[in-house]
């Protein structure tokens, strides 16, 4: 990512990145070493820009940090990544819910940790002429990703982030992290109709994209997919596959029955000024969306997924 301008006063910088899928730039700062996103919003939050890849190294330091160099945020929020799921701070906790899959051995997964069912669709995939197999980040990967990302504007319920986007712009944004990720693509007769990025995040290895064909939905290209990435964890001795948020529905059924499991890890959360103080007390500190129940929530998507159903 590229520093698009400085603010010296602020003691702050401004880095390109894509959130939801769109281009958008953050406010970040350095503390010792690290880089810092500050979020705008009613309330300004602090966090590590790369917290799946790396670990707050000292949470004092940030806080005198913040207070020398008089850094604009209300909040201070950082988490324990997996699988260190022991709290090991004194400061406000709550939890992130994970799916996250220990990896002893492609053999054990396939023989302990997922049900017949799962092992059937995987091998039904194979009999109908899926193949599954690393992949390198070429011109051809590329025109096939744009391919999946243009089948449809809706995916689970929801407009698919990455619909409309061309073969530059596939290119250019999912080209920046290679330097950490695996590719896995799926093909069908020549044709890719599936493919996931996996990230080394140094403890873990960890989800970036998994997407298929809608249109080849029948062949269980995902589980092949999913099939394919432990095995490349056991090659690689990751110990643990995380699959980022455990989720909610059939998309934490699917996790279910690949094996994941769900595990919770500490974030912690320090409020820096009155404001942030008054957001923690009132569960605003996450967010005007995650303070909305999670009965009335469920019911939102339920709605949302009806509305975007009845284009298709």
């Amino acid at each position: 990512m590229s520093t698009l301008g400085q603010d010296l006063h602020m003691q702050t910088f401004t880095r390109a990145t894509l959130v939801k899928g769109r281009p958008t730039t953050l406010k970040c700062v350095e503390i010792e070493g690290q880089t810092y996103s500050i979020s705008g919003g009613a309330v300004r939050v602090l966090r590590l820009e790369e917290e799946w890849y790396e670990d707050v190294r000292d949470p004092g330091a940030v806080l005198e940090a913040v207070g020398r160099d008089r850094i604009d945020v209300d909040l201070f929020t950082f988490w324990q990544r997996p699988p260190h799921n022991e709290p090991q701070f004194r400061f406000h906790t709550e939890w992130e819910e994970l799916a996250v899959l220990p990896v002893l051995s492609y053999d054990d997964w396939w023989n302990n940790r997922i049900q017949s069912r799962t092992r059937s669709l995987i091998r039904k995939s194979a009999k109908l002429g899926v193949e599954v197999r690393l992949t390198e980040w070429t011109d051809a990967f590329v025109r096939g990703m744009t391919d999946i990302f243009n089948e449809t504007p809706v995916r689970q319920g929801r407009p698919f982030w990455h619909y409309g986007k061309n073969f530059e712009t596939v290119k250019s944004q999912f080209s920046r992290y290679l330097f950490r990720e695996h590719l896995i693509g799926a093909y069908f007769e020549g044709e890719l109709i599936g493919f996931m990025m996996i990230a080394d995040a140094g403890q873990y290895a960890l989800v970036g994209q998994i997407l298929s064909k809608v249109a080849h939905r029948e062949k269980a290209t995902n589980n092949a997919l999913i099939a394919r990435a432990v095995e490349l964890c056991a090659e690689k001795g990751w110990s643990h596959f995380v699959y980022l948020q455990w989720g909610t529905g059939s998309f934490a059924e699917f996790k279910r029955r690949c094996g994941f499991d769900k595990m919770i890890v500490p974030r912690y959360y320090v409020p820096i000024s009155l404001r942030g103080k008054a957001a923690l007390r009132l569960g605003l500190h996450r967010g005007f969306r995650e303070a909305i129940p999670p009965a009335i929530k469920e019911r939102l998507k339920d709605i949302r997924s009806r509305w975007y159903s009845a284009d298709e």
